[in-house]
């Protein structure tokens, strides 16, 4: 019989995968250039989890389809991501 660590340690190196996990590391994977380019820090997975912890992942497809059609179209990916998620607030309600 062999001892109960053995088992345990034998799932160490497996990640857990989930669809919202594969997304985020997509828009990780597709931000993070143009992000060290510009000087800035890359993202880190808590860090997008962070940002898109109130997106529900059902919208999550339909941003990358977004991100995707505007980069196919010639539009910056990242511009169009960030502009989905933290929208400009019209005039009217910035003011007042």
């Amino acid at each position: 019989m062999d001892h109960i660590g053995r088992h345990l340690n034998a799932n160490k190196g497996q990640e857990k995968k989930t669809e919202r996990g594969e997304l985020m590391k997509y828009f990780m994977e597709r931000l993070n250039p143009s992000r060290v380019r510009d000087g800035l820090k890359p993202l880190s997975m808590p860090r997008m989890g962070r940002l898109l912890v109130a997106i529900p992942t059902q919208d999550l497809y339909f941003l990358k389809s977004v991100c995707d059609d505007a980069a196919k179209r010639g539009q910056d990916f990242s511009k169009k991501f960030w502009w989905e998620i933290k929208p400009k607030k019209p005039e009217a309600t910035r003011n007042g």
